[in-house]
């Protein structure tokens, strides 16, 4: 006797954008569909709802989950058994089938490019469904691409999902579908869409306030010269590097400066109503990364829970973490996708990776709503990449095939390392020496937007930003960034004005970039409150119609263009 089929009454109401997808998948019927959908928004339920309606009418008669990790694996059949489908996580290559008590196996892109014909046998023995899960792993290596194409090509049906943006090498995704465009390239084609800025409309995931920290940093190359440069100030890339690497270095201010604003943080969300809001530093390797939870312990006099890919019981640790009251979490990849900790409210970005798909994967962590009002919050080195991303986070990004290559640092080298190898580089670590840097709370960045004035940290200033509310509509953030920098601005006026006028100095490109992304902030915020039109959208409008990056990326002369076009509309 096989497993039960599950009952379609006792799932849970699906989400408007759940709905319209599946109806959309079964007017189809096709072999291959593709979601694409935001981290938090519910790609898990809608996936077992498919496999259910597919079970209940005899379309299939098994499930494989493909999903990257194996702690996935668990968080994967917990999830089905809930809604009545057995799925056999412990499957291994060796045991070649389930138990007829299952209703399919969940196994990991590795395990099938290992053996990629133990998983065609079993997709060929019964009509099968294949969930792909984050299906943008199918191109890490041409042994998991074409190990997923030799195992599950005869399956009846093959359900893709991503959350992130796709990767920006050029092996083809199996099972994808592409389209060429105008300019030649091929894009992938998705079948449902719903992005990151849907979702906080629907009030599906939370606002994600980025609290951008710049400072000075000091640093000594292999030459044994000694070099200094302010962290989100125009540079070349090998000094953004190396200054963003000083930063992140334990012995030095800038972290334990950041992760004591951080914890502040935290503490103000657990005050004002998320009682049990937890934070997550995600770093660089294994050795930074018990370093940073030493300075945990020193700064709030809580252990925190270091989660390491290669250290057994890796995944009992996240699992007694998502239901505990402790405060921090420190890993290097375990918890970069996927991972499901839905308290988790505050990060600290102290990673080097910088791939459009890493920073998704990371800050997909912070997005998951539990109920309306709770904000995210992640505190990241002021780089201009990094906070191109964080302006950028509603942007859909296809996977591009036959591009331009790139040469300003998108491309996944930075993120193989992240995810594959966790030991620092011993190399490098002879090539360079950190020695000192300090920090201080550049911009804040919410809905593609920038706010704020430069605080040192620990300052009352910097303590404006910290103790903004936990539990705030995305609306209500807006406002309150608004007021809280047309404060800060009154304040220096009316300090200027107290003080003896000293005679006017020339503006360094740094000054003159903050008072002309102050002035293009205070002219977005009045046609806000003239046209009812979110920030992000006049923003985005000023973009298309000026071109360049957001904001914080701008130059002097896109600053100026922007605000001499936002005073005509």
């Amino acid at each position: 006797m096989g497993a039960r089929l599950p009952v379609l009454e006792s799932f849970p109401a699906l989400r408007a954008w759940q709905r319209k997808a599946l109806v959309e998948y079964l007017r189809r019927r096709s072999d291959d569909f593709l979601a694409v959908a935001t981290p938090g928004a519910g790609k898990t339920t809608f996936a077992l709802r498919i496999a259910a309606e597919l079970l209940a009418d005899g379309t299939v008669e098994a499930v494989t989950v493909v999903a990257p990790t194996e702690h996935l694996k668990t968080q994967w059949a917990v999830a089905a058994a809930r809604v009545g489908i057995q799925l056999d996580a412990a499957f291994r290559n060796a045991d070649l089938h389930s138990s007829a008590d299952f209703h399919g196996a969940v196994v990991t892109y590795a395990q099938v490019g290992i053996a990629p014909q133990v998983h065609r046998r079993r997709t060929m023995t019964r009509r099968t469904l294949v969930i792909l899960d984050e299906i943008h792993h199918a191109g890490d290596s041409r042994s998991w691409g074409d190990g997923v194409k030799a195992a599950f090509e005869p399956a009846v049906r093959r359900l893709m999902l991503t959350g992130t943006p796709f990767r920006s090498d050029e092996n083809p995704i199996p099972f994808v579908s592409y389209e060429r465009g105008p300019d030649g390239l091929q894009r992938s084609r998705a079948d449902s869409v719903y992005g990151y800025s849907d979702a906080l409309a629907d009030g599906v995931v939370r606002p994600v306030i980025f609290l951008a920290y710049s400072g000075e940093t000091r640093w000594r190359t292999s030459a044994g010269d000694e070099l200094a440069a302010r962290l989100g100030e125009p540079m070349t890339q090998d000094l953004i590097a190396q200054a963003w690497r000083t930063a992140l270095d334990p012995a030095g201010d800038w972290m334990p400066q950041v992760l004591r604003a951080a914890d502040a943080r935290l503490q103000v969300l657990r005050a004002g109503g998320v009682s049990d809001a937890a934070g997550l530093v995600i770093a660089t390797d294994q050795q930074a990364a018990r370093s940073y939870a030493r300075l945990i312990e020193r700064i709030t006099g809580e252990r925190a829970v270091v989660v390491l890919s290669d250290d057994q019981g890796a995944s009992d640790r996240i699992a007694a973490f998502t239901v505990s009251e402790q405060r921090w979490m420190v890993a290097v990849r375990m918890v970069s996708e996927g991972v499901d900790i839905p308290r988790l409210a505050v990060g600290v970005y102290a990673t080097s990776a910088s791939t459009p798909l890493f920073f998704a994967q990371a800050i997909g962590r912070f997005v998951r709503a539990r109920r309306p009002g709770e904000t995210a919050s992640v505190f990241l080195p002021s780089v201009p990449h990094l906070l191109g991303l964080a302006s950028e986070m509603e942007v859909e990004r296809d996977h591009v095939l036959g591009g331009p290559k790139r040469g300003d640092g998108l491309d996944d080298d930075l993120l193989e390392r992240a995810q594959r190898n966790e030991q620092a580089s011993g190399e490098l670590e002879k090539r360079f020496e950190a020695l000192s840097a300090t920090a201080e709370l550049d911009q804040v960045i919410f809905d593609g937007a920038s706010f704020g004035t430069a605080a040192q940290a620990g300052t009352p200033e910097e303590e404006e930003y910290l103790g903004l509310p936990g539990l705030l509509t995305a609306d209500q953030v807006a406002v309150l960034l608004s007021k809280r920098q047309a404060d800060q601005l009154a304040a220096q006026r009316r300090r200027k004005t107290a003080e003896p006028v000293p005679a006017p100095r020339p503006m360094s490109a740094a000054e003159r970039r903050v008072t002309l992304r102050r002035q293009l902030n205070a002219l977005v915020a009045a046609h806000h409150h003239r046209t009812g039109l979110p920030h992000g959208k006049i923003h985005a409008e000023l973009r298309r119609r000026c071109g360049g990056p957001p904001s914080a990326q701008a130059t002097i002369e896109q600053l100026e263009e922007r605000i001499a076009t936002v005073q005509t509309l």
